[in-house]
């Protein structure tokens, strides 16, 4: 038997009849189209489906949606506006830490909460957050660069999503 479920996603209120066992990026993928979240590996190893959900990076690929039911949840598709990029994509593109893209968006993700909760964090808590993720083109050097190039921008909050 469906639920109801609601959040805010981007900005924008959603209420949504969801299966009692459905994940939530299949909801963010398939019902709200937002398919920069991508699905990699599914059981919450690769990080290609980090989120943003009430300040945290969460795996959203074996995450109920039912747990979102009042949250508010940031996809990479909320980072911009229009075709300017969110400082931390820009950093990312900057840097050569962009290859394939398929682990780009739940890295932004990662480092947006990341520099939310932290915005002075250190190269080593850097490498922490992105321990959560798997890039089998680009290597992680470029990628710690960009984020530390992020940092440097100012990238503070999560304030700054969809603002240029």
């Amino acid at each position: 038997m469906k639920q109801a479920i609601s959040f805010t996603i981007n900005g924008t209120k959603q209420t949504l009849e969801v299966e009692p066992d459905a994940m939530l990026i299949d909801i963010i993928r398939d019902q709200l189209k937002l398919t920069g979240t991508k699905r990699g590996c599914d059981n919450s190893t690769c990080g290609s489906c980090v989120i943003i959900i009430d300040g945290r990076a969460i795996k959203s690929c074996n995450l109920p949606a039912s747990k979102a039911n009042g949250s508010t949840i940031f996809t990479v598709e909320g980072m911009t506006k229009g075709m300017s990029l969110h400082p931390v994509q820009q950093a990312l593109v900057e840097s050569g830490a962009i290859q394939c893209g398929f682990c780009t968006p739940g890295i932004v993700m990662e480092l947006v909460a990341l520099f939310q909760t932290k915005p002075d964090s250190s190269e080593d808590e850097i490498k922490v957050a992105l321990n959560r993720h798997l890039c089998r083109c680009t290597g992680y050097e470029p990628i710690i660069v960009g984020a530390l190039n992020a940092q440097k921008e100012g990238m503070k909050s999560i304030e700054n999503i969809g603002k240029n």
